[in-house]
C-alpha cells in the first residue's frame, strides 16, 4: 500500500528542487494513492509548505551536515514528521515512526536513524522550538516576501501574515441567472451544509467546510461555482450593459468569464483570452457547465497582430500576471518558488499588457486592472506610472467598503474565515483626449 507521508515527501521534494508548482505535482502523485489516503496527503503538503520556512529555521541545526539533493525527500519526510508534531493532532509515536518508516519505503534506509533522532529531538524540544527564530521564520516567511510586506503594510502585518498561514475558506458564487443567493442558501440547508452569505460579493456564498463539489445542489447544472469573493468584486466595477463587447483578458481558468456572463446576460459578445491553450480549455469546460457561450481565443495578449480584429472592446478587464502574494494561503509554493527578483520582470510584463490592451479600449470604455498580489510595485506603483504614460487615462474611484483606497485603487488584504488578497483598479478613458 502507497504511504501518505512518502508521497508528500516525493511532492513537497518536486516543489523545492524542481520549482515545480503544487496544482501541478499535487494531483499527479495523489493518483497514486487510496482515496481514503489524500486527504491527510494533501493536508501535509500543504501544511508543511505553509511553515516551510518556520521548520527549516529550526531544523537545519538539528543536521550534522546538509542533506545532497538528490536527498530532498528525506528532508521533506523530516519537515513533514515535524510539521505533524508541531501543527496537527496526530499522536507523537506515529508522526515519528511513519516517517522513520517512510525513509525505507524510500529506499534510503541509512536514513532512518537520523530521521528517528532529529523528530525525538523535536518532541523532547516542543515548548522552545520556534523560540530563537528570526522574525521572518517566526512567520513562517522567505526573508525577501516578509521584508516586502513589513515596508509596505507596518500597520497591517501582523494580520496579513495570520490570514495567510490559515486555511483558506471555501467559497461560491451564485449563478445570478438560475437562482438567488437566499435560495441557495436554504439549498444548502437541506443537505446540511453550513453556510453564510459573504460580506461584499453580492452573490458570494462561504461553506463552514470545505466539501467536494459533487455534494453541492445544482453545481453540474451550473447553479454555482467555486470563486473565492476578492475574485467576484470585479463584475460590480465593470459597469456591464447591455450590447457591450468585453475583453477577458489573461482569462483562465474561466471563472472571471462566468462571473461577466452571469452578471449582464445580453453583452454583445465576450472574449477570453488567455495565452496557454491548454488551459483555455478549462474556460470551455467551465462554461459548458453553466451554460454560457463566449469567443475564446489562445494567443498572447501582448501580440495584438496575433488575436485583435481590431474591433474596439467597451469593457476590459486584465486580471494580470502576478507575484499572486495574496493568495499564499492556496498557493503555499509560492513561498519556495517566488523570489524577490521575480517582481521586476512581473511589473514589466504587466506594464506590456497594460499599455497594449488600452490600445483595444474604446473611448468612453473602463478598463479594470486586477492583481492577487499584495506588493505595491503591482500594483498602485504601476497604476501610478500607467496614468502619466497616458493622458486620455483616469483612474475612477471605487466607492466601496471593501478594502483599503491606494490612490484610486483599492487593496483587500486575505482575511481569516474571508476574502483573498487581491488589488482593483478602475480606468477610464476619457473621450475627449483620445485622437
Amino acid at each position: 500500500m502507497k504511504c501518505p507521508r512518502v508521497a508528500a515527501a516525493r511532492c513537497l521534494a518536486n516543489i523545492e528542487q524542481e520549482g515545480s508548482s503544487l496544482a501541478r505535482v499535487l494531483p499527479r502523485i495523489e493518483q497514486e494513492l487510496d482515496p481514503a489516503q489524500r486527504s491527510l496527503y494533501r493536508e501535509l503538503c500543504y501544511g508543511t509548505l505553509r511553515f516551510y520556512w518556520k521548520l527549516d529555521a529550526a531544523l537545519k541545526p538539528f543536521f550534522s551536515k546538509p542533506l545532497k539533493a538528490k536527498d530532498s525527500d528525506v528532508k521533506m519526510l523530516i519537515y513533514i514528521g515535524a510539521y505533524q508534531l508541531s501543527y496537527t493532532r496526530i499522536p507523537p509515536h506515529a508522526a515519528i515512526n511513519s516517517c522513520v518508516e517512510g525513509c525505507r519505503k524510500l529506499k534510503k534506509k541509512w536514513a532512518s536513524g537520523m530521521a528517528n533522532a532529529i523528530l525525538r529531538r523535536c518532541q523532547r524540544e516542543q515548548d522552545g522550538l520556534f523560540s530563537a527564530l528570526s522574525p521572518a521564520a517566526s512567520a513562517a516567511f522567505p526573508a525577501w516576501l516578509f521584508n516586502s510586506l513589513q515596508n509596505a503594510w507596518p500597520d497591517n502585518l501582523d494580520d496579513i501574515l495570520t490570514a495567510s498561514n490559515s486555511h483558506p475558506p471555501f467559497c461560491l458564487r451564485v449563478n445570478q441567472q438560475h437562482t438567488s443567493r437566499t435560495t441557495y442558501l436554504d439549498a444548502l440547508n437541506q443537505v446540511d451544509i453550513s453556510a453564510s452569505a459573504c460580506d461584499f460579493a453580492q452573490q458570494g456564498i462561504r461553506l463552514a467546510q470545505a466539501c467536494n463539489v459533487d455534494k453541492l445542489p445544482g453545481f453540474h447544472d451550473g447553479d454555482v461555482s467555486v470563486q473565492d469573493e476578492a475574485a467576484q468584486l470585479c463584475t460590480t466595477l465593470l459597469e456591464l450593459k447591455p450590447n457591450q463587447r468585453v475583453l477577458d483578458a489573461c482569462a483562465a481558468p474561466g471563472g472571471k468569464t462566468g462571473a461577466i456572463l452571469e452578471h449582464q446576460p445580453e453583452l454583445s459578445e465576450v472574449v477570453a483570452l488567455d495565452i496557454d491553450e491548454q488551459r483555455l480549455s478549462r474556460i470551455e469546460d467551465n462554461l459548458n457547465r453553466l451554460h454560457l457561450n463566449a469567443t475564446l481565443v489562445s494567443a498572447d495578449a501582448s501580440d495584438l497582430d496575433a488575436w485583435w480584429d481590431g474591433q474596439y472592446f467597451d469593457r476590459i478587464l486584465l486580471d494580470a500576471p502576478c507575484s499572486a502574494t495574496g493568495v499564499i494561503r492556496r498557493n503555499p509554493d509560492i513561498k519556495l518558488n517566488r523570489l524577490d527578483s521575480d517582481i521586476e520582470p512581473l511589473v514589466a510584463l504587466q506594464t506590456t499588457l497594460l499599455d497594449t490592451l488600452w490600445q483595444c479600449l474604446a473611448p468612453d470604455g473602463i478598463f479594470v486592472y486586477a492583481t492577487c498580489s499584495l506588493l505595491p510595485a503591482e500594483n498602485e506603483q504601476q497604476l501610478t506610472a500607467f496614468i502619466a504614460r497616458h493622458n486620455n487615462a483616469e483612474l475612477l474611484p471605487i466607492n466601496t467598503d471593501w478594502g483599503v483606497d491606494r490612490k484610486g485603487g483599492r487593496q483587500l488584504f486575505p482575511q481569516v474565515d474571508g476574502h483573498d488578497g487581491f488589488f482593483y483598479a478602475k480606468i477610464h478613458k476619457n473621450p475627449e483626449l483620445c485622437s
